[in-house]
């Protein structure tokens, strides 16, 4: 089979397409024969993404849809032809595995460009506003690049738990397509003066929950936007920078909480934890059309390099994703 593989190359990621043997599923897996994929911007970070500057060259992808061709020892959930969607390592391929628990049906209706972009950044999202954020119905929220694949599943996260939000993006077309999907507060900059605005727009009360996106040259301002027991996830580095000064004095006067955001680390059993969760809070509104997975463009299988490149250029609003022949 075809198969896309990423290494390390200067200061940035380069990708070449191989003829490798299709996966087997192991015990809890399931094989699935590939539709769609989407790209997700930590891997195609140099240094301090997904991949090591030294490592050798991997399997791209991590995240598709298809339908199921094969079960592993163990798996009761599944059988052959079902269409699933999630979590799937070496995902640029045309055929690939998943954790049972982490392949998802895919909901009626919902094409496979959609689906395929349904489960990574909607379970980042949760991390990001219900396991640690704890969101609630009333509060601001502030999202740092919220044109971005996470950016925007946190707005719509947001705005389904009953928050306001406000967001940053240097493009004012995109803000302007983000205030119909619900946007409340439209910041054009793409820089961290955005903290004026955001203590106008809360009546000086400040931010309860902030998702930063873009990286260190926004972390100071996150922080001092936030209000008292504001939350902060730090959830990539779109800048490059993974380096800020903490105030400690803001820190601790507004007793703040400030946490990671990333999959990079965690264990299969975190990730189990992490499906049933995403199963349980967000499928349902997948489901019935409350969140929509946003798919800015499509290209072709083959054409996976030049969708890298208008990732990198930072042009799309929500998600990328590579579609099989």
């Amino acid at each position: 089979m075809k198969s896309w593989w990423i290494r390390t190359a200067g200061d940035g990621m380069a990708v070449e397409l191989r003829e490798v043997p299709p996966p087997r599923p192991g015990p809890g897996q399931v094989a699935i024969r590939i539709r769609a994929a989407s790209l997700n911007r930590g891997e195609f970070i140099a240094g301090h993404g997904l991949h090591a500057a030294s490592a050798p060259a991997r399997p791209a992808g991590f995240e598709a849809a298809g339908e199921v061709t094969a079960v592993g020892e163990g798996v009761v959930s599944h059988r052959a032809g079902d269409r699933v969607m999630g979590r799937c390592d070496g995902a640029f391929a045309e055929h690939g595995c998943m954790q049972a628990v982490e392949a998802f049906p895919v909901p009626a209706g919902m094409a496979w460009e959609q689906a395929a972009c349904a489960t990574l950044v909607y379970g980042t999202v949760h991390d990001c506003l219900i396991a640690q954020g704890r969101l609630a119905a009333g509060e601001w929220l502030l999202v740092t690049g919220v044109s971005s694949g996470v950016g925007v599943a946190a707005l719509q996260v947001g705005k389904a738990l009953g928050a306001r939000v406000i967001g940053t993006s240097g493009s004012a077309e995109k803000l302007e397509r983000l205030r119909g999907m619900g946007l409340d507060v439209a910041l054009q900059t793409r820089t961290s003066d955005f903290v004026p605005a955001v203590l106008q727009a809360t009546g000086d009360a400040g931010a309860d929950v902030a998702v930063n996106t873009v990286g260190g040259s926004m972390f100071a301002a996150c922080v001092e936007a936030l209000g008292f027991e504001g939350r902060l996830a730090v959830v990539g580095y779109m800048d490059g920078i993974v380096r800020a000064g903490i105030d400690l004095a803001a820190v601790h006067k507004k007793r703040l909480q400030l946490f990671g955001v990333s999959n990079k680390m965690r264990k299969l059993e975190h990730r189990e934890q992490a499906a049933r969760a995403f199963e349980r809070d967000l499928l349902p509104m997948l489901a019935d059309g409350r969140l929509v997975p946003v798919v800015d463009q499509v290209f072709p299988f083959a054409e996976l390099p030049a969708a890298q490149a208008c990732m990198e250029r930072s042009q799309a609003l929500g998600k990328i994703v590579v579609r099989m022949d």
